[in-house]
């Protein structure tokens, strides 16, 4: 498992607090967080409850995204994001990351992951390569909408928010297929 923090290459940002009931920071996923839909033993791609609170004043949205900068692919691996949550929220239940979105609140909408669906994809480590870390993250945002399209990138979010975050609350989540 690499150290590299890929935080440290984007422009500086408030910190402040999100938590979690399905999973501690630094604490491995559970099998309902693994994928299914990769096939890894007792996955279920259900999406983490999450809990925030002491974002910057002006916080306007909510973004929030799971990536694995870990994944053998030179790009890392998005497993979650979604856009234009109101800044009046500061939760998502466990499994809001279904397929319809069902646990999101109004106007908040996900956008397609690397596996190319809408929707949370659990951790699925490569048999055998060691440890990964699955950094989940809160962005306040200083606009009510962050204007990326549905079926836009996680990656071309991150690049749109780098110009809008006022701050970052950041857990971490491990997982590792043995060989």
């Amino acid at each position: 498992m690499s150290t590299d923090n890929p935080f440290t290459r984007l422009p500086e940002a408030a910190s402040f607090t999100v938590t979690s009931t399905t999973v501690a920071d630094g604490a491995a996923w559970s099998p309902e967080q693994l994928s299914g839909i990769a096939g890894v033993p007792g996955g279920k791609d259900i999406s983490p409850q999450l809990s925030w609170h002491g974002a910057p004043d002006g916080t306007r949205s909510y973004a929030v995204t799971v990536y694995d900068p870990d994944a053998p692919t030179g790009s890392g691996f998005w497993h979650w994001a979604v856009a234009d949550i109101p800044a009046t929220v500061g939760e998502l239940p466990e499994g809001a990351g279904d397929d319809t979105g069902s646990g999101l609140p109004e106007g908040a909408f996900q956008l397609p992951n690397d596996a190319r669906a809408a929707r949370f994809f659990g951790a699925a480590p490569p048999p055998g390569h060691g440890p990964h870390r699955y950094l989940v993250v809160v962005y306040a945002l200083d606009v009510a909408s962050i204007g990326v399209p549905a079926d836009a990138t996680p990656a071309f979010l991150g690049f749109v928010m780098s110009g809008h975050t006022l701050g970052r609350a950041v857990l971490t989540a491990t997982a590792e297929t043995p060989a």
